[in-house]
């Protein structure tokens, strides 16, 4: 068994930061250190594990075998750290100074920030949020639910844990204006067929988009680019004759702006929903319970828009 008291637990924090980063300077601005500090910190790492934990690969660093299988532990016991501290029997937002971290997809953020903020002026003055965009990769998502103090994602991503639905949202059909196919707002999906398209990849599961094309018999070399960020779907579609699929709140905000057009198509209607999820660990953390409420009361706000 390990004698913690000949380990320096900070170095733990150094650690996770490398691990994620993959980058002495950018593991520096996270954990607030120098890029040197970094260096003589990760030298003591690799004596305490005995492996070198960051490579250099051409240009870019990457991690060895060893310290991607630490990724999860680490994660873990960063966690349970933060736990330890943050953990207190009441939570009183009106004097909290706590700071949240929430992951979720690019559209999420753009739909809940301004509600959420707005409302935390009120109820939680003193509390910080800080937001980062959801990984594609779903192990990595699964690491972040432990980092993170909640995840908004689509239950279809499976992630373990707990979950409450916040809002629901439509896919719908988007094109340039003036694309040469679209005859009074209209397509068909047999036209829809012949079309080049933006598809979106979030994870490597397939979505309800990739399992409508599957069964209606979409060709897969119809799709010229595929995209992990949402936001991207539109701005490549108004600058082509590709067509795409997109949140309807999303392109509301947007199409004016870029010139595209929401198409009235035959398809099956297919519903997204933003659903926020926890690690059963945070079950019992008030702090925890009350964020979830805030998000489900801005959710609120954007049902009503």
């Amino acid at each position: 068994m390990t004698d913690l008291k000949r380990i320096d637990l900070n170095l733990l924090v150094v650690l996770d930061a490398v691990l994620n980063e993959m980058n002495l300077t950018r593991a520096g601005e996270v954990v607030g250190m120098s890029q040197p500090a970094v260096s003589g910190a990760l030298s003591r790492l690799r004596l305490q594990f005995d492996d070198e934990l960051l490579e250099r690969k051409g240009r870019k660093y990457q991690l060895t075998p060893l310290a991607e299988s630490l990724k999860p532990s680490v994660a873990e016991a960063m966690m349970e750290i933060r736990r330890t501290f943050d953990l207190l029997p009441t939570f009183d937002p009106h004097t909290s100074t706590r700071t949240f971290y929430i992951s979720a997809t690019d559209y999420f953020l753009s739909q809940i920030t301004s509600p959420l903020l707005n409302l935390l002026k009120e109820e939680a003055p003193g509390v910080d949020i800080k937001f980062s965009t959801l990984p594609n990769d779903p192990a990595m998502a699964e690491i972040d639910l432990l980092r993170r103090d909640v995840l908004v994602a689509s239950p279809q991503i499976g992630l373990p844990g707990k979950k409450q639905a916040l809002f629901s949202d439509a896919f719908v059909v988007i094109a340039r204006k003036g694309h040469p196919a679209v005859k009074k707002g209209k397509l068909t999906a047999e036209q829809m067929k012949n079309l080049p398209m933006v598809q979106l990849k979030l994870g490597t599961n397939k979505n309800q988009v990739d399992k409508l094309f599957a069964d209606l018999g979409f060709d897969a070399s119809k799709v010229t680019v595929a995209v992990n960020e949402i936001s991207l779907v539109p701005l490549m579609v108004s600058e082509s004759d590709n067509i795409g699929f997109v949140q309807e709140r999303f392109v509301s905000r947007v199409k004016d702006v870029l010139e595209i057009q929401i198409v009235e198509t035959d398809l099956p209607q297919i519903t997204l929903i933003e659903s926020v999820h926890y690690h059963p660990t945070k079950s019992n953390d008030p702090a925890i319970a009350w964020l979830v409420k805030m998000l489900r009361k801005a959710a609120e706000v954007i049902d009503v828009e």
